[in-house]
């Protein structure tokens, strides 16, 4: 019989303890929750632990966002020029149109009978070529009038002007030039073409069909 291992005080074998850690139930670690419920310092099952970070609640929608759209603008012709904006403005009406061309008339040609009569009185062939040079001229500044602003001095005076009839906008001194020439079409069929816009929806002369202008009210 021994009385165990002189180098252990208490006289127990190694390995062996009062039921070597099995009692009643084993009892849980330490800092593991007993009965199966969370401590304090763990997260309960469907819950996010503290410092974990939320689900917000407004998430953002997939894809990106939609730019607001913007209104297309109308086309107002060339650069300058002012255009129809709210559309079609009035036509002129034949009388204004009459009017304006006596106007004209008067400039281009009063200078031109003037020198001519005194060429004519003088036998100047000097004051015979001014003459043409001069209505030549006025003829000129006449279209380059028109087709820049859409007016010469009789269609100010009288608040009308010729424009494109497409957008609106001048028609430049070429087409001024060919839409004048184009007033032979009206002559010719017994003057049929100055009268057309006494019944034309538009109010327009053949010379302004055929180059596709319109005379409104400015």
């Amino acid at each position: 019989m021994s009385f165990g291992d002189p180098n252990n005080p208490y006289g127990q074998q190694p390995g062996q303890g009062y039921g070597q850690g099995q009692g009643y139930g084993q009892n849980p670690g330490y800092g593991q929750p007993a009965g199966g419920r969370p401590g304090y310092g763990y997260p309960q099952q469907g819950q996010p632990a503290y410092g974990q970070p939320q689900q917000p609640y407004d998430q953002p929608q997939y894809g990106y966002p939609q730019p607001p759209t913007t209104p297309v603008q109308p086309y107002g012709g060339y650069p300058g020029d002012a255009g129809y904006g709210g559309g079609m403005p009035e036509p002129a009406h034949w009388g204004l149109r009459l009017g304006a061309t006596l106007i004209d008339g008067l400039i281009s040609s009063v200078p031109y009978f003037i020198l001519n009569m005194l060429a004519a009185a003088t036998d100047s062939m000097t004051l015979l070529m001014a003459s043409f040079v001069v209505a030549i001229g006025l003829f000129v500044w006449l279209r380059i009038q028109e087709g820049s602003t859409g007016q010469t001095p009789g269609k100010k005076a009288l608040g009308i002007k010729v424009l494109r009839e497409s957008d609106g906008s001048t028609i430049g001194f070429g087409m001024a030039f060919v839409r004048q020439l184009a007033h032979i079409l009206d002559a010719i069929p017994c003057y049929l073409g100055y009268l057309w816009p006494l019944w034309d929806e538009k109010k327009q002369t053949f010379a302004d069909k055929v180059c596709a202008t319109v005379v409104i009210k400015a």
